[in-house]
């Protein structure tokens, strides 16, 4: 404990690990947090966790946007949560520092926290590559921001195919190109393509055959995760729907809206959606705390910072001894971790809050164990593949287990409710294919009214 006798908690990010960690602790600590002997502060840049294998879903108009996000002041009522981003750990002093939106506003500038324990759970960030154009005209999507404004394009490309009269701006506009075949980019890729041949129906001179949607993946298969059996399926799946998959193939520059493949092909394009991997978020560096090659902290299997004391990790920032797995053949060879997912982010989380909660108290911390149970995918609606516990599903059964598993994962009974509902809904009623592109820029009507001379034109 600090010399306050309070003992301060600090929670660096709210997505899945900070957020079930946080919730974990507000339950086990219940007692401290109400006599005022413990206190935890989660910060993060969003007033939300979002639920990112929703992602696809919302994007494709399925969930409603507001039903992929959690609010962390409503789950995390006796905590206290920081809309701000830490820019500077001392872990030393126990002292971080953080950026609030208040400090921008006024220019006070930054505000110094000091804790007694630390979680690092600020998550990943897109990894980008230095192709050319890529920074100009690509397209992320790891936020529900991007999900909506990448829908809202999707449509908003349609209604200029279905507008132009140039044959150049109809094949750009109607040519999509999605880079990685990981489980991201082939659940966007499905899911819009999806979305996109029902709103066809719609427009009287635009057919599904007009419109070609790119699968770039550098590797020689798509969806790992699933095994090599499933993910030869989903690429059998796609193709047949005229997805053009492209394997060990990779972007070479996307200049001039003109995606250049490096088998040769050039795509005259306005969509280009980058989901090749993610990285560490950069605050882990600046903290000069243990960290492996790949720049993930180096924890040990009850999720403590190698060496260090008082700090802790679990997710995807962190580099965990997977004890579930084989051990390595030879003493030299290091053990494998756990893949930086959701399945093991949420179990982890809970292990991460007993054991922060038992420091707290001075109890024992026990170790993260938990064999892989497997991987699911959506490829569009009533389409999926899926192994589990080593049984493979494909089509409709896939389908329906990957809505069930994370039904069962999204946080709140609230937000699986409203899910549920909708799902319901979708199923009674025709698919909506409203775009809401002005959302981008809602004051642009305005300032055309006041006189400002702004369009909101499409770029």
């Amino acid at each position: 404990m600090s010399s306050n006798e309070v003992a301060r908690i600090l929670v660096v990010g709210g997505g899945y690990v900070g957020m079930y960690t946080a919730l974990g602790l507000q339950r086990k600590l219940k007692q401290e947090l109400r006599q005022g002997t413990a206190e935890i502060i989660v910060v993060d840049p969003e007033p939300y966790m979002t639920y990112q294998p929703f992602l696809p879903e919302a994007a494709a108009g399925s969930i409603s946007p507001r039903h992929v996000v959690v609010p962390l002041r409503r789950v995390l009522p006796q905590c206290q949560v920081v809309i701000g981003e830490v820019t500077a750990i001392d872990h030393s002093e126990r002292k971080a520092v953080i950026t609030t939106l208040a400090a921008e506003e006024t220019g006070e500038g930054a505000i110094q926290v000091a804790y007694d324990e630390l979680i690092l759970a600020p998550g990943s960030i897109s990894r980008t590559l230095p192709v050319p154009g890529l920074a100009d005209v690509g397209i992320g999507f790891k936020t529900v921001e991007e999900a909506i404004g990448l829908r809202n394009h999707v449509l908003a490309q349609l209604d200029i195919a279905s507008s132009t009269r140039d044959p150049d701006v109809r094949d750009a506009a109607l040519t999509f190109v999605f880079v990685g075949g990981g489980y991201a980019g082939v659940e966007a890729l499905a899911e819009l393509e999806d979305m996109a041949r029902y709103a066809v129906r719609y427009y009287h001179n635009i057919k599904p055959e007009d419109m070609k949607w790119i699968l770039v993946e550098a590797t020689d298969r798509i969806l790992p995760e699933v095994g090599p059996d499933m993910g030869r399926y989903a690429v059998r799946e796609l193709r047949a729907r005229n997805i053009d998959v492209r394997l060990e193939t990779r972007l070479d520059s996307c200049e001039k809206r003109i995606a250049v493949l490096s088998d040769g092909s050039r795509f005259p394009t306005r969509t280009l959606v980058w989901t090749a991997g993610v990285k560490p978020h950069p605050i882990l560096a600046a903290t000069k705390l243990p960290l492996n090659s790949r720049g993930r902290l180096k924890c040990t299997a009850a999720l403590q910072v190698d060496g260090v004391e008082h700090a802790w990790s679990a997710g995807d920032a962190a580099s965990v001894p997977d004890l579930a797995a084989d051990p390595p053949a030879t003493p030299d060879e290091p053990r494998a971790t756990c893949a930086p997912n959701a399945q093991h982010a949420v179990r982890q989380a809970k292990v991460l809050a007993e054991n922060v909660a038992a420091t707290v108290r001075g109890g024992p911390i026990e170790n993260y164990e938990h064999k892989y149970a497997g991987s699911v995918a959506s490829l569009g609606l009533h389409k999926g593949v899926a192994h589990v516990y080593g049984r493979k599903l494909k089509g409709y059964p896939a389908w329906f287990m990957h809505r069930a598993y994370h039904l069962s994962r999204v946080p709140t009974f609230n937000r699986k409710a409203r899910i549920l509902a909708e799902w319901t809904l979708a199923g009674l009623f025709k698919r909506e294919i409203v775009s809401l592109g002005s959302l981008e820029n809602p004051r642009a009507e305005f300032e055309l009214a006041a006189g400002t001379g702004r369009h909101n034109e499409t770029s």
